[in-house]
């Protein structure tokens, strides 16, 4: 699973992955693993997650990273990035995400994101998140790079898990790492 993953981050840098992820500690091993393997790959890695978690990721990757490569991890803080207008609104998203990323691209220094998404309740609207995964998918693609797209797989709906898998082209579950079939622009080029 993860050798076919980190495989094609190498062949290819435009790489928009859903992870439905079940338990936290599942959870925090695929995010150490995805950070130490961009940053060993020579990667900046953007997490954009919450503090509690943040801090359970990054005691890990003290462990596991020197000093210099825990200079590679930049921290997001997930809430102030989903909802820095006061609501759900991906316009104001998407402003803070080019903001985010804007120091990587003009200094041209490869980079590669992580970002959980949470809320505690489901009454976002989900066309809105529909319409922010389509727009990060061609950002993805525009600025060829890396990005998984973290959901708690237990929280998530059967019709958000369909929207998601149409939005994204690979799939990262605990088992396993796919292409998904419902995305449409992949199947059409494969």
């Amino acid at each position: 699973m993860k050798s076919k993953m980190h495989q094609l981050f190498e062949d290819k840098r435009s790489v928009h992955v859903l992870y439905s992820y079940n338990g936290l500690k599942n959870y925090i091993e695929q995010a150490v693993s995805y950070t130490k393997n961009g940053i060993e790959a020579g990667d900046y890695v953007i997490l954009i997650e919450n503090e509690r978690i943040y801090r359970m990721i990054h005691k890990e990757l003290g462990t596991r990273l020197t000093k210099d490569q825990m200079k590679f991890v930049h921290f997001v803080n997930n809430f102030d990035f989903y909802y820095s207008s006061g609501s759900y609104h991906p316009p104001a998203i998407f402003d803070y995400f080019n903001k985010t990323v804007h120091p990587f691209v003009e200094n041209k220094l490869s980079f590669r994101s992580w970002a959980h998404v949470e809320w505690a309740t489901m009454e976002d609207p989900l066309h809105l998140i529909k319409d922010l995964e389509k727009t990060v998918d061609e950002a993805v693609n525009l600025l060829s790079f890396p990005l998984i797209c973290a959901y708690d797989g237990e929280r998530m709906p059967d019709h958000l898990r369909a929207l998601l898998l149409e939005t994204h082209p690979y799939v990262l579950t605990e088992e396993d790492f796919i292409v998904s079939e419902q995305y449409p622009s992949l199947n059409d080029v494969i």
